[in-house]
């Protein structure tokens, strides 16, 4: 193991907030800290920096007086939060709770609307709201905690709608290939993120070196029941369509995949209370139609017709997308080989199939 220079212990002994001494230490001490851990984990140092912004946002965010309209969701949550899978997210998905956004709209009618002209007129108000939700609140929040810890990072606004905020942090490397130095905080705002629990989150690098601390976070997760039928639905669509939207789509295949094995499987499977919630929402906010012009049914998907293998030239080009994912290394672990990947889907969705059926 690399010893650090001489004095560097005494300056970290000298610090004041101990949370967060990563970032107060010198860029060469933090070079020397990534390459101790990446030498024990064999992860690269991109992956390890880029890490501790996103346990340091999500405290941020989590730690203040948003935390209680906030839901954390997503591939990053079943990593950092649930540990039920090991691939690298940039991405921090986070759901404002809908009846914060527009309570005028909802009054007492509950957070879905009574038809899809109501779901509409709900959807226009988010979509306009939002962006200035994220304006006056989440980005005083980020650049008071940036203040706070006396740290050097550009914020901006991003996406087609205003709705991301990217935290470009001063990397150790420049960007390589999938790794990008920011951290894209992407907000949404159609539901109430329900059901939901505070979890804790801890950096990768915690507990790999002596003496040196790291942020912690506690945010409120979105369940895992109701990540795995968000991800089931969005596989469903995908068969019923055979389109891609956008790289690495190949994610959620990988997520159920991962989440049924893990300790949460049977749970997730059989939480029909969850997955006809997922169904009843998705359906007023996220209509689709499949490759022939129908709406999908939603409820019939949950119900026992859940189809997430997909066929022909669908499956090349699922197939495809996992690859590039392989090759950009965005799978931390070891992966299954597509064809394996794909039986094993082929067992989710005969297990979620049956258990729906009466």
């Amino acid at each position: 193991m690399r010893r650090y220079r001489r004095g560097w212990r005494g300056r970290l002994a000298r610090k004041q907030r101990v949370g967060d001494a990563f970032l107060r230490l010198s860029q060469d001490d933090q070079r020397e800290v990534l390459e101790i851990v990446r030498e024990k984990t064999q992860r690269p140092t991109l992956l390890l920096e880029k890490d501790v912004w996103v346990v340091w946002t999500l405290g941020a965010l989590f730690d203040s007086v948003l935390g209680a309209d906030l839901t954390f969701k997503g591939g990053t949550s079943l990593s950092k939060a649930y540990q039920v899978i090991d691939r690298f997210s940039e991405d921090i998905d986070l759901t404002c709770d809908i009846r914060k956004l527009i309570p005028d709209l909802i009054g007492s009618e509950g957070f879905l609307p009574s038809n899809r002209s109501q779901a509409g007129k709900w959807t226009r108000a988010v979509r306009e709201r939002l962006p200035e939700w994220i304006a006056t609140n989440v980005r005083p929040v980020l650049e008071a905690a940036l203040a706070r810890d006396q740290l050097q990072v550009q914020l901006e606004v991003g996406g087609e709608e205003n709705d991301k905020l990217l935290l470009h942090y001063p990397a150790l490397k420049p960007s390589s290939g999938y790794v990008q130095t920011v951290v894209t905080l992407e907000f949404g705002g159609r539901a109430t993120g329900e059901p939901h629990q505070a979890l804790p989150v801890a950096c990768d690098m915690e507990g790999h070196v002596e003496d040196v601390s790291f942020p912690t976070a506690r945010p409120v997760v979105m369940s895992v029941a109701r990540t795995f039928w968000e991800k089931a639905t969005a596989a469903h669509v995908y068969c019923a369509q055979g389109r891609l939207r956008g790289e690495r789509y190949a994610r959620h295949w990988h997520d159920l995949a991962a989440i049924v094995r893990s300790r949460y499987g049977d749970e997730v499977i059989t939480d029909r209370a969850v997955a006809a919630a997922v169904a009843d929402h998705k359906a007023y906010f996220f209509l689709e139609k499949d490759a022939d012009g129908h709406v999908i049914d939603y409820k019939s998907t949950v119900t026992g017709s859940l189809r997430i293998v997909p066929e022909g030239a669908a499956r090349d080009a699922l197939q495809e997308d996992y690859a590039a994912m392989i090759g950009d290394g965005m799978l931390l672990g070891e992966s299954l080989a597509f064809d394996q990947l794909m039986q094993v889907c082929s067992d989710i969705q005969e297990r979620v199939n049956q258990a729906a059926r009466p």
